[in-house]
């Protein structure tokens, strides 16, 4: 945690409303075990998956994406007691304030794909540059147009 007390972590989409939470400083995932106990991980895991749901209100709540309750079917959720303490996921209750957190851009960090048009100009460069291109393993001569 921070001066304030708040502890930073980074979302990571990992699917469609799925993302794993990685803390800033230690690096380490938080996952949740078949017992619905929150841990630490250095390795991404399955039970590192978390559904994210957002509320009207603007609040988020993150689910196991793995585990939930046997008979009802209730999912295991994310939750903090008053003290800032883990609770365990099958005791938290997606309605109380324990489970609610608020997302705060801190920095975000965007990522540009390689677009179908930028690979076929690369391509193009590379044949105009004189490299010879491998064919079977075997390397073939160019026309120089």
């Amino acid at each position: 945690m921070d001066a304030k007390g708040v502890a930073l972590f980074n979302l990571i989409p990992v699917g469609l409303r799925v993302v794993a939470i990685q803390g800033v400083k230690a690096n380490f995932y938080i996952g949740m075990n078949g017992e619905g106990l929150l841990y630490g991980s250095e390795m991404f895991t399955p039970e590192c998956k978390f559904k994210e749901s957002v509320f009207e209100n603007y609040y988020v709540i993150y689910s196991s994406t793995m585990y939930r309750q046997q008979e009802s079917g209730r999912a295991w959720f994310l939750g903090l007691t008053k003290d800032g303490q883990a609770m365990k996921g099958n005791r938290v209750k997606k309605t109380k304030p324990s489970s609610h957190f608020l997302p705060r851009p801190i920095e975000v960090c965007m990522y540009r794909e390689p677009s179908l048009h930028e690979i076929e100009e690369k391509q193009r460069s590379r044949k105009s540059s004189g490299t010879p291109t491998m064919n079977g393993g075997k390397a073939v001569k160019q026309d120089s147009t």
